[in-house]
């Protein structure tokens, strides 16, 4: 299965992520949703780097400023009104998901649990 596919099928396809990307720890973006640009060096390098800063200053993607709710080495969780994003580390990637209007439950949900397949199969 290409990384695309991962983005369409197990995140988008759900319903419950509106916009996607996998991004590789060393670097690059290997999948995203069409039009979607997951800053890599914030995603890498602030969130998981220095997650004290994301929780003062808040997480900003795509243009878009979500207030933190969570910020750690396991994950990292941000919401404004309706929106949310959860960004979760996997051995060699890290996985963000945009949800706009799914309770935030169940987008955490299918990003983790595509996480832990990645996890699972040493990616």
């Amino acid at each position: 299965m290409s990384w695309q596919s991962y983005v369409d099928d197990q995140l988008l396809a759900t319903g419950k992520i509106s916009k996607a990307a996998i991004l590789g720890k060393a670097g690059g973006v290997w999948a995203a949703s069409s039009g979607y640009n997951a800053e890599q060096d914030f995603v890498t390098k602030t969130a998981f780097g220095a997650p004290d800063s994301v929780q003062g200053s808040g997480i900003t993607l795509n243009g878009f400023k979500f207030m933190t709710l969570r910020a750690d080495a396991d994950q990292v969780l941000g919401r404004k009104g309706e929106r949310g994003v959860v960004i979760i580390p996997t051995t060699q990637a890290i996985l963000v998901g945009e949800y706009d209007g799914t309770p935030a439950g169940d987008a955490n949900v299918v990003v983790a649990k595509l996480a832990d397949y990645l996890k699972s199969v040493g990616y």
